[in-house]
């Protein structure tokens, strides 16, 4: 059985395979979403993790998944069956230049992008992606348990957390290039003070942004530092988190 799965997961995650279940979903509508996890330098093992838990989301929600790392499948023909893009945790120079000009036009037509931790670590010579991701990624300190503090809570990705002023809990904590809080809606950030086991001190940003959302015109984008590790996309609140920030770059819910 445990193969079975594998090789399941393996044919998703290699060719793009769609899948849809609709029995007692919440939303009439399905949401098509495209799941792009191409990785051109480091590959985040949690990748499979975080597709899996996508799919299991798929029926209460009502979502179409397709999942790929073919970036021929970022072209028009294929975009203009979709209602928004999920980049999980994508690294590298993964699109090139044709499938860029298809992705812009598909996000100018007011489509939805949630980028999950690695996409900041992604396509940093392609300033339309810089823009919308919000943030390209510089270093991090060893993964380890830190102390999330939160600042708002009036975005639907943000619900899981109200009435926790903290979330404490083990991952990898990007810093970024530039800090992206003048151009960003700030939702969440990295208490500096609780990382411990470390002599370098390049990652601290003394103010750290972990999580934010953006919406310029209709376009509507989503950045979330989770998911570097398997047990990310096993978290409860973690996984309501992100189903929430989907379904509002969906146009779902406000």
């Amino acid at each position: 059985m445990k193969s079975k799965i594998l090789l399941l997961l393996l044919a998703v995650l290699i060719t793009g395979v769609s899948c849809a279940q609709n029995d007692g979903a919440k939303f009439k509508e399905p949401l098509n979403i495209l799941v792009f996890s191409k990785t051109e330098g480091f590959r985040h093992s949690s990748i499979s993790s975080g597709i899996k838990m996508l799919y299991d989301q798929s029926k209460e929600q009502n979502w179409v998944i397709t999942v790929t790392e073919n970036a021929s499948l970022l072209s028009d023909e294929t975009l203009s069956q979709m209602d928004m893009v999920v980049f999980m945790n994508p690294t590298g120079n993964a699109i090139n230049e044709t499938g860029q000009q298809a992705f812009e036009k598909f996000m100018k037509r007011g489509k939805g992008f949630v980028g999950i931790h690695a996409a900041a670590d992604c396509e940093y010579d392609w300033p339309f992606y810089g823009n919308l991701v919000g943030a390209y990624f510089l270093t991090h300190p060893p993964a380890q348990e830190a102390t999330v503090i939160f600042e708002n809570y009036d975005h639907p990705a943000m619900q899981p957390f109200k009435g926790m002023k903290t979330y404490t809990t083990f991952d990898e904590w990007y810093s970024f290039k530039e800090n992206p809080r003048e151009n960003v809606n700030v939702l969440a950030r990295l208490d500096e003070s609780t990382i411990e086991n470390t002599n370098d001190n390049n990652w601290r940003m003394n103010d750290h942004p972990l999580i934010w959302w953006t919406e310029e015109g209709d376009v509507r984008s989503f950045y979330s530092v989770f998911g570097h590790t398997h047990e990310a996309f096993q978290d409860k609140l973690i996984i309501e988190h992100l189903t929430k920030a989907i379904n509002w770059a969906g146009k779902r819910i406000d």
